[in-house]
């Protein structure tokens, strides 16, 4: 428990300061987001967008994917959620799925998990080999590096809360009727396993942490807080991003 030893989940904002912060970061990510399409000072394109969400169960990814995307033309962005593969989906490489979804130059696109599972839940879980999720680290790292060197910005945002406040949101799920179906089964026994993921966890970012797509840990406790903080960082990682972009020399000591 290295890596989770160290996440600090004491981050809190009041009401004013969310709203003052979030009202900047929103519309901060409106004006980036215009840039990168061609719809400000110049026609150009910018590079592609996709932002990865990965956490703990109930840790607040879609309240975080709801912000983002909350002041945005519904034409700019797509969001995909991604779940168990399909039959059709498992007789190919694991990566075929996610592969369609990655936006283009100009483009942005948000990921409700990703291929991130083949390391976490289809290790923990046994629905892959030992040799397919071995193997997978390597494929993952190479298959992004070859994204952003095409010119897409790859966010990765994990979300982390604690058991105690996890616990509390199961049962607020299990009381309400409108939002009941976010609690499944799996989320139960996954608790009963948390030794096995946070093993399979630490090994997934000491492995998948590279330069060019590295991860950001963001304490998901208060709410506020954890919505507030991934707009903000996205915004700077869409800043440095376009910075390189529109200077590509920057690709040759990758090469």
């Amino acid at each position: 428990m290295q890596l989770f030893d160290k996440i600090d989940l004491s981050g809190r904002l009041t009401d004013e300061d969310y709203t003052s912060r979030m009202y900047a970061a929103q519309r901060r990510l409106v004006e980036l987001r215009l840039h990168i399409g061609g719809h400000l000072d110049t026609p150009e394109i910018g590079p592609g967008v996709l932002v990865v969400f990965e956490g703990s169960d109930a840790g607040g990814k879609g309240g975080a994917i709801k912000r983002i995307v909350e002041p945005l033309d519904p034409r700019h962005y797509r969001v995909s959620a991604f779940a168990k593969p399909s039959f059709d989906e498992k007789r190919k490489h694991f990566l075929w799925r996610f592969w369609k979804e990655v936006p283009g130059l100009g483009g942005m696109a948000l990921f409700d998990r990703s291929w991130y599972g083949r390391v976490l839940v289809e290790r923990v879980e046994g629905y892959a080999t030992r040799e397919q999720w071995k193997r997978a680290y390597e494929e993952i790292v190479n298959f992004e590096r070859s994204l952003v060197l095409e010119g897409v910005i790859i966010v990765k945002f994990w979300v982390q809360i604690s058991p105690e406040e996890q616990l509390r949101r199961f049962q607020t799920r299990e009381k309400d009727p409108v939002k009941r179906w976010k609690l499944t089964d799996e989320d139960w026994r996954n608790r009963d396993r948390t030794e096995e993921y946070t093993d399979a966890i630490e090994e997934m970012f000491q492995r998948t942490n590279h330069e060019l797509s590295p991860w950001h840990i963001v304490s998901g406790e208060q709410k506020k807080w954890a919505r507030v903080h991934v707009l903000e960082i996205l915004n700077q990682r869409i800043e440095e991003g376009i910075a390189l972009f529109e200077h590509p020399d920057w690709r040759d000591g990758y090469a």
